[in-house]
């Protein structure tokens, strides 16, 4: 069966000040399309497979724009239910030497939020599918959206589909009454594939993470330690096939140094780790992680090693194209994990 993925969540408006000008200074934005969900379906679009985005957008044309730039990347649109007043946004001030970046979230009352499981006919949009996407993101944002999501997971699983989730814990969004730990534990007991970062599995599970400082590729880390984190996280998930553990040290805003962890059966994979000293836009880093590890252990399944790889040189290239979306191919991302330096030039 051809594989065919399936990502859910909100997609947004963002705007962002030319250059590094600040929120506060800025007169004009640069307007793009984004999202968790929608960053991973475009990026695995891109690497060939077949892939569908499922959301809830209003019926105007900011929508129909965001809409038209999905599909030119490949990704089918055919599910997404219309509703609501109006899509959501975020402005986005790029990070500049030790200045960090800055997100500020509108997105109170957009269509995705009051998004109820009945406004998608799910064994319709399932029909067909192998492997079915969803993120932490949207259970934050309302009950109805977490009623859906679980919706989704459920006929997921029923239809034999492969569930995986991106933690993607974001304080901010979680406001109506709930902690991200009560609303997230029934909907990751029925996922099949984890990735997130550590403080992100704490929030989840509750489990001290293992800071990751390492300011070079050479320089040794415990991995003792985090296979023991990566343990106790499986037995507090031990439904999970795959669990992922990415791991980012930021230096400054354009030096970063990215590898990544794999646990199944019982066993720690470590990937080759990247210093990145030219950060373009590390907006969706982790979404080009997440799209990396689908497409890993969809194209290497008797291969862990390699789709740990994947999703870590993919994640390392996402740093150099702007916006949201990993433009980059399945078969650059394979000349960076084959890569030891010497003629970069393609030719």
């Amino acid at each position: 069966m051809e594989p065919k993925i399936i990502a859910f969540g909100e997609v947004l408006l963002r705007l962002t000040p030319p250059g590094y000008l600040k929120l506060s200074q800025t007169t004009s934005f640069t307007a793009t399309f984004g999202g968790s969900e929608a960053n991973c379906a475009v990026s695995l679009a891109h690497f060939g497979l077949k892939t569908g985005f499922v959301t809830r957008v209003p019926r105007n044309d900011i929508a129909e724009a965001c809409l038209m730039e999905l599909r030119s990347h490949g990704v089918e649109t055919g599910s997404i239910a219309f509703g609501g007043n109006r899509l959501g946004l975020y402005y986005y001030e790029n990070p500049v030497a030790q200045r960090g970046s800055k997100v500020v979230y509108d997105r109170a009352n957009s269509s995705f939020v009051s998004l109820r499981p009945e406004m998608i006919d799910w064994e319709k949009t399932l029909e067909g599918a192998t492997w079915f996407h969803w993120s932490g993101i949207g259970p934050g944002l309302s009950q109805d959206a977490a009623d859906t999501t679980l919706r989704a997971i459920e006929v997921a699983k029923k239809k034999g589909l492969t569930v995986s989730c991106d933690l993607n814990y974001r304080k901010a969004l979680w406001q109506y009454g709930k902690t991200a730990a009560e609303v997230m534990g029934p909907l990751l007991e029925k996922t099949d594939v984890l990735f997130g970062t550590g403080s992100e599995y704490q929030v989840a599970y509750g489990i001290e993470p293992v800071a990751y400082k390492a300011k070079s590729v050479d320089e040794p880390i415990d991995l003792a330690a985090y296979e023991q984190f990566l343990a106790k996280v499986q037995a507090k998930a031990p439904n999970a096939k795959k669990i992922f553990l990415v791991l980012r040290n930021v230096l400054d805003a354009n030096h970063h140094v990215l590898t990544g962890l794999l646990y199944a059966d019982g066993k720690m994979i470590r990937a080759r780790t990247h210093a990145i000293d030219h950060v373009v836009d590390c907006v969706g880093v982790g979404d080009a992680f997440a799209a990396g590890l689908i497409y890993g252990l969809i194209s290497y399944p008797n291969d862990d090693a390699s789709a740990l790889e994947f999703a870590v040189a993919a994640s390392t290239l996402k740093n150099s194209v702007y916006g949201d979306f990993n433009l980059v191919s399945a078969d650059e991302v394979k000349a960076l994990m084959k890569a030891n330096g010497g003629d970069s030039v393609a030719r």
